[in-house]
């Protein structure tokens, strides 16, 4: 199959690689749609940071570079192994792409992101998005209506990002909310503050996204910095 696969800076191959096997307690996705995020642009320009370079393992994984790439991505079950009974091959499903030691608990306020040697599927190994077929294990996999178009579905995973900043926030409906910039965990931390009743603010230098940020309808307000003070505006 092909994988978008990570050498080094400025070094990311196209190449046909096996196929993952579907070891117990794992799902078999094929790959829907997969998002290019920030983070594997920094890689690309100034990696690896999260990618463990060649040579130097990763402690959990045990993968170093090359590594497989894509960590926003969605798709549908093709097959599940042993000891999975839960999920069904044909699901829409998304993955919750963590890297964390087998014993770490990742229930409800178990903070498993902060865990030691947590890293992320499709940087620190463990196969990525970028590739025609993943398999994850189960405890990342999780099912989604089939009503979600597989395109959208991809986005969930930055999306979790901004509910993950809203809830901490503490904002409430009829609250005003201050969002520093309009890239795509700003856009869709700010769809998440409306749909909660949240008047947005959004403060922006990007002609491109501030444009977007308008088009998309999400913010109530859009600041320039340079343009505006910010503080006053705000008051």
């Amino acid at each position: 199959m092909k994988a978008a696969r990570f050498y080094d800076k400025g070094d990311i191959r196209i190449e046909d690689i096996p196929e993952p096997t579907v070891a117990p307690g794992t799902v078999g996705i094929n790959v829907a749609w997969c998002g290019i995020c920030g983070t594997d642009l920094h890689e690309f320009m100034e990696g690896p940071i999260f990618i463990p370079p060649c040579g130097h393992p990763h402690p959990i994984s045990g993968e170093s570079a090359p590594v497989t790439m894509g960590h926003e991505f969605s798709g549908v079950v093709y097959a599940v192994g042993e000891g999975v009974d839960d999920i069904k091959v044909g699901q829409h499903v998304v993955v919750e792409p963590y890297i964390v030691h087998d014993d770490v608990p990742t229930g409800p306020g178990s903070n498993y992101h902060l865990s030691k040697d947590m890293n992320f599927i499709g940087l620190g190994g463990c196969g990525g998005g970028l590739s025609e077929k993943i398999a994850v294990k189960r405890r990342w996999v999780h099912p989604i209506s089939d009503k979600i178009p597989l395109d959208q579905a991809a986005l969930i995973e930055p999306l979790s990002v901004g509910h993950h900043a809203y809830v901490r926030s503490g904002a409430k409906e009829g609250d005003v909310a201050l969002v520093g910039g309009a890239g795509p965990i700003g856009l869709l931390l700010a769809a998440v503050l409306k749909a909660k009743g949240i008047k947005v603010i959004i403060t922006e230098l990007s002609k491109a996204r501030k444009d977007k940020a308008r088009e998309s309808g999400v913010a109530d307000y859009i600041l320039d910095p340079s343009e505006v003070d910010v503080v006053e505006e705000v008051k």
